[in-house]
């Protein structure tokens, strides 16, 4: 890769890190004046309806029948289940422990990579999964009041279906364009969606105003589309391992746009936490990029 390109990619990294650490406190916002099943249809409809229009302008091989189910496991348990719970986590917890929970992802997938995919769990992944682990244990240890650690309970869960949902599209990812995949699978969970958000909107007051509605464009446009396909072309630029390196940019940034902008306050723990959280994340994946890099040079 040339200078050029690797600074490029860097830039489109730290973008797409920025803007999913940003979805969590924009979302904060939103689920006060939004219930979660309905904040979830709008995103999804936006964002398949503008990944449709890449998916006909590029004309990528379509989905066999054989592979629905594929897409039928991502769309209800990914798109629908994990990422409402992330929402609900959200809601209940705050921007920042959200956040922090959900940077678990890497660490939680090689472990299901190994049970699934019968991928080597050596010493050093061991040890930032036994890091991330006490991390956990300083955050729940300083969460104080039921509705903040039915928060970080229902971020956990999501981060541990999201990770099967991963090693789910890691199997089909080779067959397929991951904008492919992204598109059909929210589509699933927009049907999903639908009825969960039908019944809401008959038992809960909705505010619609200029804010939420510009709020709710940003997730859908921003931290969804946008993000993806800067995502995407990261991927194409460089090893998962160098692009999952920048993971710990999305915690930090929903802490620092938490504090900025909801008045969030963090206590020691949560520093604690973070910084051991983030360290096991990036031994196990620089890891993963010096593995990597290592059988291409054979």
């Amino acid at each position: 890769m040339g200078i050029l390109r690797r600074y490029l990619v860097y830039v489109y990294l730290f973008i797409t890190f920025f803007l999913w650490g940003s979805l969590y406190v924009v979302s904060k916002y939103v689920l006060d004046k939004v219930p979660p099943f309905t904040v979830s249809l709008v995103r999804y409809a936006i964002s398949f309806l503008i990944l449709l229009i890449f998916i006909r302008i590029k004309k990528f091989r379509p989905i066999e029948r054989r592979d629905y189910k594929y897409i039928l496991i991502i769309g209800v348990f990914g798109y629908f289940v994990a990422l409402v719970l992330q929402l609900l986590g959200t809601k209940y917890s705050n921007a920042s422990f959200a956040s922090l929970v959900n940077s678990l992802n890497p660490v939680v997938i090689m472990i299901m990579a190994a049970v699934f995919l019968h991928e080597r769990l050596t010493f050093q992944k061991g040890a930032g999964l036994l890091l991330s682990i006490i991390g956990v244990y300083f955050i729940i240890g300083g969460v104080h009041g039921s509705d903040m650690m039915t928060g970080v309970v229902l971020s956990l869960i999501s981060v541990l279906i999201w990770s099967y949902v991963s090693i789910v599209i890691r199997k089909i990812s080779h067959a397929y364009h991951p904008l492919l995949i992204t598109a059909w699978s929210m589509g699933v969970a927009l049907v999903c969606t639908l009825p969960a958000s039908a019944l809401e909107l008959a038992r809960t007051p909705v505010t619609w105003d200029a804010e939420v509605l510009l709020s709710l464009l940003y997730m859908a446009v921003m931290c969804t589309c946008v993000a993806h396909l800067l995502w995407n072309e990261s991927l194409s630029l460089a090893e998962a391992g160098t692009c999952s390196a920048f993971y710990p940019v999305q915690p930090l940034t929903a802490a620092a746009l938490g504090i900025l902008f909801l008045g969030e306050s963090v206590s020691l723990a949560f520093w604690t936490g973070s910084a051991l959280i983030l360290t096991g994340v990036m031994l196990c994946l620089v890891h993963l990029d010096r593995s990597r890099a290592s059988s291409r040079r054979r």
